[in-house]
């Protein structure tokens, strides 16, 4: 973590430091898909199409909980990077005790929440009844692993906003490794279904976070930092939530509106249900490319307006875009030639493997129009404007994209293909909404 990784990304040639640092961000995510997708592979494998249902949905609402924290991650990455590039070590050692301060007090508060509210959970997810006590369980297990997750994302974060984006892919790899072990064990050997991957799932998270913590505690920083650094001091944290608060609302809304739309799609029952599982976990690696540019173009961009060269901040914006369409249009065409080979990984379940292949081919289209929308909102985010972000989302997603899949759900009969189309609709509307203020921001400069 020294001086010579932070100065890159404000200084030298832009766009191979910006695809330099977004490597790091790419294997993280990754990894991160990978461990969670083994959960639905191993399952799938040895147990019934209920558990994978059940780990589907369970996924999806911790998912939610787990952007809420990314969010607020966010926020404390951008303020890190932003001292950072004003070379104001003080400012960047009270934004990494802040973060660390206020992530611990998240964990006191989500974890009982959640363990509160599982029943709840899946009383609102219209979960099929075969799946019910396995998502339960899995949710419970999940709940209990809150401090890890929300530990290991503050440490990410922090990392991240030091211009350190390598580190965090060493503690995800150690975790892909323990999940999959795990799985394997609890899942595969002990046939403990969806609970199994819960609880292989939890056990990573730990390993992960106290190999970070311990090793952030014996690296240190390339700035003064200590105990006194160690308190929820209100600018800092005012900065912090200022960015965070709006991205986490966002995330979380935007997840709200995933379990809203599987709901709906879980009273085509249980096919249906199985089926938009896997494809979320497909799609989960499909948007992996333009995600890692993306969270790149959030620190360049907050370093870059810390040490006051905002062109140079808009230049990554354009390459983060360019990068990311090239792996979204690969991606929307390989899907369209083998979205059966692609699903079957996932179920043996030919019903299933085949309403998954309609859903994707619509879907991917999305792939395309996320390179535009993730660069932007990293963007904004970098700048510490997160409102236009959370305006645009929630007027794609609860305008355009729930109506149009209840509506799709119609008409759709027995096919999932126009359901898919829901998504691309809505990043479209986002793409709009987001030129047009760009363009009036300029005509405001003038």
């Amino acid at each position: 973590m020294n001086s010579t990784t932070q100065n890159t990304l404000t200084e030298g040639k832009l766009a191979p430091a910006l695809l330099r640092f977004a490597v790091p961000f790419l294997i993280s995510n990754f990894l991160q898909a990978l461990y969670g997708a083994v959960d639905l592979f191993v399952v799938g494998q040895f147990s019934t199409s209920a558990s994978v249902s059940a780990v589907a949905i369970g996924s999806q609402v911790m998912q939610t909980v787990t952007w809420i924290i990314l969010g607020i991650s966010m926020g404390g990455t951008v303020l890190i990077g932003q001292k950072i590039g004003e070379k104001n070590e003080e400012g960047a050692a009270e934004a990494v005790g802040c973060v660390a301060v206020l992530f611990g007090l998240m964990a006191l508060v989500l974890t009982p929440l959640m363990l509160i509210a599982v029943n709840g959970a899946v009383a609102l997810m219209k979960t099929p009844l075969e799946a019910v006590s396995a998502a339960r369980s899995y949710i419970f297990i999940c709940s209990c692993g809150l401090p890890f997750i929300t530990g290991y994302n503050g440490v990410s974060g922090i990392f991240r906003g030091i211009g350190d984006s390598r580190t965090p892919v060493i503690f995800i790899g150690l975790a892909c490794i323990v999940n999959v072990i795990g799985d394997f064990l609890f899942t595969g050997w002990m046939g403990m279904g969806a609970a199994g991957a819960a609880l292989a799932t939890v056990i990573a998270q730990a390993v992960s976070f106290l190999a970070a913590l311990a090793y952030m505690y014996k690296k240190g920083f390339s700035f003064p930092f200590g105990r006194r650094h160690l308190r929820l001091r209100r600018k800092p944290a005012a900065a912090i939530l200022k960015v965070g608060f709006p991205l986490a609302l966002q995330d979380a809304l935007v997840n709200v509106s995933f379990l809203i739309i599987t709901t709906i799609i879980n009273t085509m029952g249980l096919t249906a249900s199985a089926a938009v599982g896997v494809v979320e976990k497909i799609i989960s690696f499909a948007m992996l490319p333009p995600s890692a540019i993306a969270s790149a173009v959030t620190t360049v961009t907050a370093q870059n307006i810390g040490a006051k060269k905002p062109e140079r901040a808009k230049r990554a914006l354009w390459y983060g875009i360019g990068f990311s369409l090239i792996f979204g249009i690969a991606v929307c065409i390989f899907v369209q030639f083998s979205a059966p080979l692609v699903t079957a990984v996932f179920s043996r379940d030919e019903a299933v493997i085949l309403a998954a292949a309609q859903y994707l081919r619509s879907y991917s289209y999305d792939c395309i129009l996320v390179s535009f929308v993730f660069c932007i909102n990293s963007y904004f985010s970098g700048r510490s404007n997160a409102l236009v972000p959370f305006i645009h989302s929630m007027i794609a997603t609860f305008l355009v994209r729930i109506p149009a899949t209840y509506g799709f759900s119609l008409i759709a009969g027995d096919s999932l293909f126009p359901m898919g189309l829901a998504a691309p609709m809505a990043s479209f509307v986002s793409i709009v909404i987001c030129f047009g203020y760009m363009r009036w921001e300029e005509t405001r400069k003038r």
